[in-house]
Protein backbone atom coordinates (compact mmCIF):
# COMPACT_ATOMS: atom_id res chain seq x y z
CA UNK A 1 0.00 0.00 0.00
CA UNK A 2 2.99 2.27 -0.39
CA UNK A 3 1.78 4.73 -2.97
CA UNK A 4 5.33 5.73 -3.88
CA UNK A 5 6.85 2.36 -4.70
CA UNK A 6 6.57 0.44 -7.94
CA UNK A 7 4.33 -2.62 -7.70
CA UNK A 8 7.20 -5.01 -8.44
CA UNK A 9 8.96 -3.87 -5.28
CA UNK A 10 6.22 -5.04 -2.92
CA UNK A 11 8.66 -7.16 -0.96
CA UNK A 12 11.01 -4.21 -0.46
CA UNK A 13 8.32 -1.77 0.56
CA UNK A 14 7.18 -4.08 3.34
CA UNK A 15 10.67 -4.17 4.88
CA UNK A 16 11.51 -0.99 6.75
CA UNK A 17 12.74 -0.46 10.27
CA UNK A 18 10.49 -0.08 13.27
CA UNK A 19 11.60 1.59 16.44
CA UNK A 20 12.07 -0.76 19.38
CA UNK A 21 8.41 -0.45 20.32
CA UNK A 22 6.92 -1.54 17.01
CA UNK A 23 5.96 1.96 15.82
CA UNK A 24 7.12 3.20 12.43
CA UNK A 25 9.82 5.90 12.38
CA UNK A 26 9.33 9.38 10.88
CA UNK A 27 8.83 9.32 7.12
CA UNK A 28 7.57 5.74 6.99
CA UNK A 29 4.27 4.89 5.40
CA UNK A 30 1.91 4.23 8.33
CA UNK A 31 0.83 0.80 7.15
CA UNK A 32 3.55 -0.79 5.00
CA UNK A 33 4.50 -3.61 7.32
CA UNK A 34 0.99 -4.77 8.16
CA UNK A 35 -0.40 -4.51 4.64
CA UNK A 36 -0.41 -7.14 1.91
CA UNK A 37 0.27 -5.11 -1.20
CA UNK A 38 -1.01 -7.81 -3.52
CA UNK A 39 -4.43 -8.21 -1.90
CA UNK A 40 -4.83 -4.79 -0.29
CA UNK A 41 -5.58 -6.35 3.08
CA UNK A 42 -4.33 -5.00 6.39
CA UNK A 43 -3.49 -7.57 9.06
CA UNK A 44 -4.68 -7.14 12.65
CA UNK A 45 -4.40 -9.72 15.40
CA UNK A 46 -7.68 -11.55 15.92
CA UNK A 47 -7.20 -11.38 19.68
CA UNK A 48 -4.80 -10.01 22.24
CA UNK A 49 -1.86 -12.30 22.85
CA UNK A 50 -1.23 -13.52 26.39
CA UNK A 51 1.46 -10.90 26.99
CA UNK A 52 -0.23 -8.01 25.15
CA UNK A 53 1.10 -4.67 26.33
CA UNK A 54 -2.49 -3.45 26.59
CA UNK A 55 -3.48 -6.01 29.24
CA UNK A 56 -3.61 -4.59 32.77
CA UNK A 57 -0.30 -4.82 34.60
CA UNK A 58 3.12 -4.86 33.01
CA UNK A 59 3.35 -8.36 31.57
CA UNK A 60 6.24 -7.39 29.29
CA UNK A 61 8.16 -5.58 32.05
CA UNK A 62 8.41 -2.36 30.05
CA UNK A 63 9.78 0.88 31.40
CA UNK A 64 7.10 3.09 32.99
CA UNK A 65 5.40 5.20 30.33
CA UNK A 66 6.65 3.08 27.41
CA UNK A 67 3.20 2.01 26.19
CA UNK A 68 1.88 5.56 26.46
CA UNK A 69 4.90 6.74 24.47
CA UNK A 70 4.28 4.17 21.71
CA UNK A 71 0.60 5.12 21.49
CA UNK A 72 1.44 8.83 21.41
CA UNK A 73 3.95 8.26 18.63
CA UNK A 74 1.49 6.17 16.63
CA UNK A 75 -1.15 8.87 17.08
CA UNK A 76 1.25 11.57 15.83
CA UNK A 77 1.96 9.78 12.55
CA UNK A 78 -1.53 8.26 12.03
CA UNK A 79 0.21 4.93 12.53
CA UNK A 80 -0.37 1.94 14.75
CA UNK A 81 1.36 -0.36 17.19
CA UNK A 82 2.49 -3.68 15.79
CA UNK A 83 1.91 -6.76 17.96
CA UNK A 84 5.24 -7.64 19.58
CA UNK A 85 4.64 -11.32 18.82
CA UNK A 86 4.53 -10.54 15.08
CA UNK A 87 7.54 -8.19 14.98
CA UNK A 88 10.29 -9.64 12.82
CA UNK A 89 7.97 -12.19 11.22
CA UNK A 90 6.90 -12.29 7.60
CA UNK A 91 3.35 -11.30 8.58
CA UNK A 92 3.44 -8.47 11.11
CA UNK A 93 0.01 -7.38 12.29
CA UNK A 94 -1.53 -4.48 14.18
CA UNK A 95 -1.83 -5.21 17.87
CA UNK A 96 -5.41 -6.09 18.85
CA UNK A 97 -5.04 -4.13 22.08
CA UNK A 98 -4.24 -1.01 20.06
CA UNK A 99 -6.91 -1.76 17.44
CA UNK A 100 -9.58 -2.00 20.15
CA UNK A 101 -8.39 1.05 22.06
CA UNK A 102 -9.51 4.67 21.96
CA UNK A 103 -6.66 5.69 19.63
CA UNK A 104 -7.46 3.20 16.88
CA UNK A 105 -9.44 5.85 15.01
CA UNK A 106 -6.20 7.76 14.47
CA UNK A 107 -4.62 4.88 12.53
CA UNK A 108 -4.73 5.45 8.79
CA UNK A 109 -4.30 1.73 8.10
CA UNK A 110 -7.23 0.78 10.34
CA UNK A 111 -9.48 3.54 8.97
CA UNK A 112 -8.80 2.62 5.35
CA UNK A 113 -9.09 -1.13 5.86
CA UNK A 114 -12.37 -0.78 7.75
CA UNK A 115 -13.78 1.59 5.13
CA UNK A 116 -12.75 -0.71 2.27
CA UNK A 117 -13.59 -3.95 4.06
CA UNK A 118 -10.02 -5.19 3.73
CA UNK A 119 -9.17 -5.82 7.38
CA UNK A 120 -7.79 -9.34 7.80
CA UNK A 121 -7.73 -10.88 11.27
CA UNK A 122 -4.78 -13.19 11.91
CA UNK A 123 -3.81 -15.16 15.00
CA UNK A 124 -0.96 -13.65 17.01
CA UNK A 125 2.23 -15.63 16.43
Amino acid sequence: MNRHAPRGDAELTMRHAFDDGGVEPDGAEPYDEVADLLTGTVRVCARRCDTCIFHPGDLMHLQPGRVASMVSRAREIEGHVVCHKTLGTELPAICRGFADGPDQGNSLALRLARALGTLQEVPPS
